[in-house]
């Protein structure tokens, strides 16, 4: 007796599965016996399609936050994503109070820990050396294990003020001094430039916002990848989408994936207004954005499935695999045509959009608006 089984599940290679749930856990994947039973079944008839837990691994959820704020379900569990990371709201003055309000989600919810003691409070955060505070930074990590699961700096000229290159300096020494944990870097308008930024970076380090269409970006005036970009690739460096309000750009993606610079992630960088007004509105729908630039539907899955938990370090998520964390994202991909828009305000035409149903999570089912009206449930 399962707690759930999930049987006829399509997958992005086109082949069918049963998916068999215990303990919060995947205990059984693959053809199961016609005569197994669970609490729950659901039979997705070869017409949905399951995959590991979408993850988030750019939102900004704080709920208290006076700039980028959201609640975690709003953007996880009611959009399909079962997983997400805050990216650096919250500094060590507040990463507690975070911890325990993100305790009664029903989304998992992890913290990247920005290096200014206020998160971000201001858009200004790292314009004071004095901000960024090593003990701080240290005890915060400390007192919050397995929540904070990275660190961030936002390295654009309208956070750094004056200070350059210094604040990122700073915070691969925080990371070095805090077990290598993951750093995830903002890049926008110079200063600093992005090839002071990349020639820092080290093997897991994460650029955010890697399609952003400003001077400073990932490309040369010609078109083509940065030297100093090619070199933090080499050397493991991530490139992750965070589009965000004012950081992905059509042009850039697709002349980047052209020449083979595709996402290690895809994540959205959303908050409340992003989330309502556009441009982002959901991971699935910057997911689907990534159709028209040249991916392919097992691509997308991957940088929010398997590449997502690489980056963040969590080993029991993003897998489909027997003792991984039972989390699921059911969706359909439907075929019409689309009008996609960027940062840029350029609009792209599609012909397809991922549309989740449900969130399954350690096990239990969370219906989205689209699967409550679903034949299939």
């Amino acid at each position: 007796m399962y707690d759930l089984i999930i049987r006829q599940a399509l997958r992005t290679d086109g082949s069918l599965t049963d998916i068999a749930i215990q303990d919060g856990k995947f205990a059984a994947i693959g053809t199961l016996a016609a005569d197994a039973t669970a609490r729950q079944t659901l039979n997705l008839q070869g017409k949905v399609y399951a995959s590991a837990g979408w993850i988030d691994s750019h939102v900004h959820c704080y709920p208290k936050s006076p700039i980028y704020h959201d609640d975690a379900d709003l953007i996880g569990v009611a959009c399909g994503v079962t997983t997400v990371a805050d990216a650096g709201s919250t500094g060590a003055n507040d990463v507690d109070d975070f911890y325990q309000i993100t305790r009664v989600a029903k989304t998992n919810v992890y913290a990247f820990l920005n290096i200014a003691r206020t998160g971000i409070v201001t858009q200004n955060e790292l314009a004071d050396m004095t901000q960024i505070d090593k003990v701080g930074v240290r005890d915060a990590i400390a007192r919050n294990p397995g929540f904070i699961i990275g660190i961030k700096a936002r390295m654009s000229s309208s956070v750094v003020g004056q200070n350059g290159i210094k604040p990122l300096v700073r915070a691969k020494e925080i990371q070095q001094e805090n077990d290598d944990l993951p750093l995830m870097v903002h890049i926008g308008n110079n200063p600093p430039n992005l090839d002071e930024i990349a020639d820092l970076l080290t093997s897991g380090d994460i650029i955010t916002h890697c399609y952003n269409g400003k001077p400073n970006r990932i490309l040369s005036p010609e078109g083509v990848l940065r030297d100093s970009i090619k070199r933090a690739l080499s050397r493991g460096v991530r490139l992750d989408v965070g589009h965000g309000s004012a950081s992905f750009s059509f042009e850039v993606a697709e002349l980047a994936i052209k020449q083979g610079i595709l996402p290690h992630t895809i994540s959205s960088d959303i908050y409340c207004r992003n989330r309502m007004n556009g441009p982002v509105h959901s991971l699935a729908t910057v997911m689907s954005k990534f159709f028209s630039v040249g991916m392919t539907l097992t691509q997308v899955i991957d940088c929010v499935t398997s590449h997502a938990a690489d980056a963040l370090r969590l080993p029991a998520k993003g897998r489909l695999e027997v003792g991984a964390d039972a989390d699921l994202t059911l969706f359909e991909q439907r075929f019409a045509p689309q009008v996609f828009v960027d940062s840029e305000g350029q609009s792209v035409k599609g012909e397809s959009l991922l549309v989740p149903l449900a969130a399954v999570v350690a096990g239990v089912t969370l219906l989205t608006e689209e699967g409550k009206s679903a034949h299939v449930f």
